[in-house]
């Protein structure tokens, strides 16, 4: 099954971090965010990864373009113009990179990757968050659902807007709660392919609107509730955060060994 990431936009609130990078790209931990966020897919099994980029796309392809090497043991023969492998720890990822536009929203993003996807369900998730969310059962949660769409659902305090789940289902979206703990959308989506006919706008679609809201009042909509880790790498303070978590060894979304 094939992990879709997105990674195109500015990062606004990290505005002193991403003047040169993107936000998927900012390290904690001595890696990118993007890297901890495909590591927990991985751990699951799941090596298929298609990156939709935007605002300076092309660091992440650089990144990419160049990690074997970077995680490789080498010996260059710069007389015979010749690199010999000795060994390497790098990832068994196969990573498609779609430029999807500087300014398109989350929706018209998604839209842009369908050729790559085909007609089999994928997952869908931000370059931003990290959890430890056993992404195996949400996926079997998914496809026990019958449903085009599953969301993850978390409880946090009231910085998002907050979700009317009931028996599974995601009836509404509503406003930011003041701190009540509500559940909110934290991404980790798996999705049947009959979601694109929902992006109806392109370029401008924002996908936790409209299509996510359509596919709520079709009941196509299910809610994977998940009670343990979850963190958004939202403003300075948040990457701070994760940073001390990986310092102190504390860190919950690193399930890989």
């Amino acid at each position: 099954m094939k992990v879709v990431i997105l990674c195109g936009g500015r990062g606004t609130r990290l505005s002193e971090a991403t003047e040169s990078i993107p936000k998927p790209m900012i390290e904690i931990g001595g890696k990118p965010i993007l890297w901890h966020i495909m590591k927990m897919y991985s751990s699951f099994g799941f090596n298929d990864f298609i990156l939709c980029l935007g605002y300076r796309g092309y660091v992440i392809k650089e990144y990419f373009s160049h990690y074997f090497l970077h995680m490789s043991d080498v010996t260059i023969d710069m007389e015979q113009n010749h690199m010999q492998i000795h060994s390497t720890t790098s990832e068994p990822w196969k990573v498609t990179m779609v430029d999807t536009g500087i300014n398109t929203m989350t929706g018209g993003r998604l839209k842009r990757i369908k050729k790559y996807i085909g007609n089999k369900a994928f997952m869908m998730t931000y370059g931003d968050g990290v959890s430890d969310i056993d992404i195996g059962k949400l996926v079997k949660a998914h496809q026990a659902s019958k449903k085009l769409a599953t969301l993850t659902a978390v409880q946090t305090a009231g910085r998002f807007g907050v979700l009317d789940i009931q028996k599974d289902a995601v009836k509404r979206f509503l406003e930011k709660p003041k701190g009540d703990g509500s559940s909110i959308n934290a991404g980790f989506f798996v999705l049947e392919p009959q979601v694109f006919k929902y992006i109806k706008k392109g370029d401008s679609t924002i996908w936790e609107r409209g299509p996510l809201e359509s596919l709520a009042r079709d009941k196509q909509l299910g809610a994977y509730k998940h009670n343990g880790f979850w963190k958004c790498m939202d403003t300075l303070r948040d990457k701070i955060d994760l940073d001390n978590m990986i310092d102190t060894e504390d860190a919950p979304w690193k399930m890989w060994k």
